[in-house]
């Protein structure tokens, strides 16, 4: 059913265009906090496992607060979820910066995350309330390309401020510019109503998640969470063993993302949400393979099947849900996204284990240093295509099943 309250009066490009700096602070909470680890390390004399730690609350913080977002963004509306979020940015940054403590930089960080998720929580349904259509699908996937742009623009400052001896308090102030931007934009603007009246009740939103579709969806985000987030924590420390530049093949990843997702409206409309994460999946599985197996220049082409592979799972795993299942509403969204941070963290030490197996199996063969690094590396990451291969036979599944479901199903389930 229709919600008859009008939103001709919400500025929707103004709360679009607000969105996408709201991203771009987490993009950058992300790289820049990376590239200043070793000061951060060496200047507080800070363990391996410390700084460890201490990115794990950047983890932490986004699915929690992207779950309660969810909950409560019908009840109490995405203006406030986004106020929080810039109370949390601002004062994380500035406890990153003054706190001087392990302690401290624990907390800042955990606040941080916090900021990150509710981003999410308020503007994916934002997003999904103010368009129709293919017109929301193509804003969903320019919404979530400045997440690698921003990774993008981080890194490339990241690096020219470290090589020009600034320190890392005046990279972390960067990330307040889009924070304060994103708070200018959103400040005093109306949020659009639900566009399905059952997507503002918990208990449609539940009854909707508890649906076969929705679960099935939950085991895919899981997996295209690992095939994108798995592959790209490890896949530079293994290939920087092979020649290849680690920094070169990040900027392509993200850099070829940010593209694809820019078009990715067009994508949808040519081949619907179905048809383009089979293909993701296809893609993918072909670049992770890649990368097990080339070595040098080679390595930048299997980066490239692997960018186009992964850049639509996030935004259209979300879009699906918000376009086949809309009564799961602001928490359905919430929920996805927080699977995939939640696989993204289960995962990771598991493959950690598979790199210190394969290691040992390689030294075992008489492998030592750079080829024992590179041999293990990719041997590992041969494994890791079970993710994206297992995908594409889930998401064509998917796709029939969506093939052959009544239209009247997906406009009402």
């Amino acid at each position: 059913m229709e919600n008859t309250t009008s939103t001709s009066m919400v500025n929707d490009k103004r709360l679009f265009y607000g969105s996408c700096f709201a991203l771009i602070t987490t993009a950058l909470s992300f790289s820049i906090r990376a590239g200043i680890l070793p000061q951060l390390g060496e200047e507080l004399s800070l363990t391996a496992e410390q700084l460890g730690y201490i990115n794990s609350m950047w983890f932490l913080g986004f699915p929690i607060s992207m779950v309660i977002g969810g909950l409560i963004y019908h009840k109490i509306g995405g203006k406030i979820i986004m106020q929080f979020a810039f109370f949390a940015h601002a004062i994380g940054i500035i406890m990153t910066i003054y706190s001087g403590s392990y302690v401290g930089l624990l907390i800042s960080t955990l606040l941080i995350g916090l900021g990150n998720g509710c981003t999410e929580a308020a503007c994916n349904p934002m997003i999904a309330d103010a368009y129709e259509g293919n017109k929301m699908s193509k804003m969903m996937n320019r919404f979530h390309m400045w997440f690698p742009g921003g990774i993008v623009i981080g890194s490339i400052v990241s690096e020219i401020m470290t090589n020009m001896g600034m320190n890392w308090e005046s990279q972390i102030w960067v990330i307040m510019i889009p924070t304060l931007i994103y708070a200018y934009m959103f400040f005093g603007q109306s949020w659009p109503k639900a566009k399905v009246q059952e997507a503002a009740t918990l208990m449609g939103n539940i009854k909707a998640m508890i649906s076969p579709l929705f679960l099935f969806m939950i085991a895919c985000m899981a997996l295209t969470a690992i095939s994108e987030f798995g592959p790209q924590q490890w896949v530079g420390l293994i290939l920087s063993k092979s020649g290849a530049s680690p920094m070169i093949i990040l900027a392509l990843v993200t850099g070829i993302m940010a593209v694809a997702r820019y078009f990715g409206g067009e994508m949808v409309h040519k081949f619907d949400q179905t048809g383009v994460l089979l293909g993701s999946a296809v893609l993918a599985t072909i670049g992770v393979y890649l990368f097990s197996t080339q070595t040098g220049a080679m390595a930048y082409v299997s980066a490239i099947f692997f960018a186009l592979g992964i850049a639509y799972f996030w935004p259209n795993m979300i879009g699906f849900i918000a376009d086949k299942i809309p009564k799961s509403g602001a928490l359905g969204m919430s929920i996805i996204g927080a699977v995939g941070m939640f696989s993204t963290s289960i995962f990771q030490p598991i493959i950690g284990g598979w790199i210190d197996s394969d290691k040992a199996e390689a030294a075992a063969a008489g492998f030592t240093g750079d080829e024992l690094e590179l041999v293990s590396g990719q041997a590992t990451l041969e494994t890791m295509t079970l993710f994206p291969g297992i995908l594409i036979v889930l998401f064509t599944i998917l796709y029939f099943w969506m093939k052959n479901r009544k239209p009247e199903a997906v406009a009402t389930a």
